[in-house]
């Protein structure tokens, strides 16, 4: 019989291939060449995957569990850019391509299992691979542009309300999995401020 630890990375690279082929079609052979760049990871509640400051040399997909990218200012205070739950990407990009130290620290929320994937080796891939190339156009376009401008106008023009209803909707599961504070901490507003607008909702909420 299979061990779990066996089946847990067997049921993760499938759903590493189904969500990059919701991008685009990858042929067997990118596939098994983006396999041999990789390694199947588990990790334990509170532990980080990536820590700020350090050069990072890969980046990770998520098949179970969920983890926040943050950054920490001078006085300590953390602010959380991202969630991550099934099916994302959490890796500090900017750090990556730039080969530089990281501002974002990355800690996992929950017992979490996760690919790792060699950035370099997935940057030569890309040279070689069309359809991985493919994926990635259509990944970026959907991640990086559209959504990054929808949430960046969303801080400009909506206040904390609006944005937290907008969380709600975008993130259902989420509002159940996370800590209040570490939602909080994601929409720029405190935790009581939080707790205010919550309130505020759940009384205009209809019977």
């Amino acid at each position: 019989m299979e061990s779990p630890i066996l089946n847990d990375e067997k049921m993760s690279f499938l759903a590493l291939r189904h969500s990059l082929e919701s991008y685009a079609p990858i042929s067997d052979e990118s596939w098994e060449a983006l396999k041999g760049i990789s390694k199947f990871r588990s990790l334990k509640k509170h532990t980080l995957l990536y820590r700020a400051g350090d050069i990072p040399q890969s980046y990770a997909y998520i098949y179970q569990g969920l983890v926040r990218g943050f950054v920490c200012d001078d006085k300590g205070n953390e602010y959380n850019k991202k969630f991550f739950d099934e099916g994302k990407f959490p890796g500090a990009m900017s750090a990556l391509l730039t080969n530089t130290p990281s501002k974002l620290g990355f800690d996992a929320l929950e017992e979490t299992l996760l690919i790792e994937i060699d950035f370099l080796a997935y940057r030569r891939l890309l040279l070689e691979h069309d359809d991985l190339k493919l994926f990635q156009i259509s990944y970026l376009e959907k991640n990086w542009l559209l959504d990054k401008d929808e949430r960046e106008i969303a801080l400009v023009q909506q206040d904390a309300s609006a944005r937290y209803q907008q969380f709600i909707s975008e993130f259902p599961s989420l509002v159940q999995r996370l800590p209040q504070y570490h939602i909080a901490s994601h929409l720029g507003i405190t935790p009581t401020q939080l707790s205010r607008i919550r309130k505020k909702l759940s009384i205009h909420q209809p019977m």
